[in-house]
């Protein structure tokens, strides 16, 4: 999200840089891949922060800012974009709007609404998608401590229980899950899960009090009517924000965390819970494990119980999107296929209706999201052990 540390917009990544790469490492001949949204579709600036997930009903739900007249983060105007795919992302219907903020209020900065997050509840069939609102300039730097929409960022999220035709109003969930003295609380971009007990679990991030940003996730034991957030991953050194979260074969969930110090690798803690709330448990020592340039990645189960992880393999730059796989909880994992030898940067996997993997991402030669299917097995197969 944070527009110091990447480029303002797709339209200006360098152009050497991905010939400077595909030098280096060559992209796989991925089974299928398409371009979802294009700068410049409908009037859009720039299309970024993609989320992905897939229904009861097999259906594929995209979301994604919308950055209408910039490619900037928030605060600006953006609203979260929508598609759906009834055929396993052949084809993808007209974006809707489902989260759009009136940018004409005086002083709002636009009233932007961005970096979403999707979570299908496979029990109702209710589609979750979280999102920042930033009425002024209460997003990464501006946001206060507090709770209300004028002092701090809200944590809202939107509802479809029509595999999602349509939407429900956004609702603020802050004042259930933000401590007033912390600066900023909201979700980790891509997309959410739902664990074995049924419980709802969204990655998330807090600026706390000093201004220090952690990981940490929320979850609602209640179907999504309430919601409580989980203690940071690392509550000392290093900072960490965005992160990707999945649960593992012993019942454990692993998070990997940006690192926000730069260490050129990814962070990854487990969280061992035991009985029906997974508030309830410990973190364990975080560990860096596999190259990462300080940037968003993507974490899933396969129904194998393997477990998938998509980031830009990069220790510098936002190059080389890689899907990797892990059969021993993420210990180890495969060279996996490059998916995007050039420019890449966010992503979010799904697994498809029919055990495929599907992921939606951050194009810099395309200049906007493709979308990319191909089987587990392809993945999986792929050589060696990065240990």
């Amino acid at each position: 999200m944070r527009c110091h540390r990447m480029v303002k917009s797709l339209r200006f990544m360098v152009p050497a840089l991905a010939l400077f790469v595909s030098a280096v490492v060559r992209a796989e001949e991925v089974p299928f891949r398409t371009v979802v949204r294009k700068a410049g579709d409908e009037g859009v600036h720039t299309y970024r922060i993609p989320g992905l997930a897939t229904t009861t009903k097999g259906t594929l739900i995209a979301v994604f800012d919308a950055r209408n007249k910039g490619g900037g983060d928030l605060p600006a105007d953006i609203d979260v974009g929508m598609m759906r795919s009834v055929d396993q992302g052949a084809s993808w219907s007209p974006m809707q709007r489902i989260m759009d903020y009136d940018a004409a209020v005086p002083g709002s900065r636009g009233n932007g609404v961005g970096d979403p997050a999707v979570l299908v509840d496979a029990k109702t069939g209710t589609i979750f998608v979280a999102a920042l609102w930033s009425q002024g300039n209460r997003s990464w730097h501006g946001s206060g401590p507090g709770l209300t929409p004028e002092e701090t960022g809200q944590f809202v999220i939107s509802r479809s229980t029509d595999d999602g035709v349509t939407w429900s109003a956004a609702e603020s969930i802050t004042p259930q899950i933000k401590d007033p003295a912390w600066r900023l609380c909201f979700q980790g971009p891509g997309n959410g899960i739902q664990l074995a007990n049924g419980a709802l679990v969204f990655p998330a991030q807090f600026k706390d009090a000093a201004n220090v940003p952690h990981s940490c996730f929320i979850a609602s034991t209640d179907g999504g009517r309430t919601w409580k957030i989980s203690a940071p991953a690392i509550p000392g050194q290093p900072p960490t924000s965005e992160s990707a979260i999945a649960e593992i074969s012993d019942g454990s969930l692993l998070l990997s965390m940006r690192d926000e110090s730069k260490s050129g690798q990814r962070l990854w803690s487990r969280w061992d819970f035991k009985g029906p709330d997974p508030l309830a448990g410990t973190w364990s020592s975080p560990r860096l494990h596999l190259p990462d340039p300080t940037c968003m990645a993507s974490l899933i189960r396969h129904p194998s119980g393997a477990l998938v992880f998509a980031n830009a393999a990069h220790p510098k730059q936002r190059v080389a999107l890689t899907v990797r796989v892990s059969r021993d909880g993420g210990t180890t994992w495969n060279d996996g296929r490059v998916i995007e030898s050039g420019g890449a940067m966010y992503s979010s996997l799904t697994v498809l209706a029919n055990g495929d993997l599907g992921v939606l991402y951050e194009s810099v030669p395309e200049k906007g999201l493709v979308f990319a299917r191909f089987p587990f097995a392809w993945v999986a197969d792929a050589p060696a052990a990065v240990k």
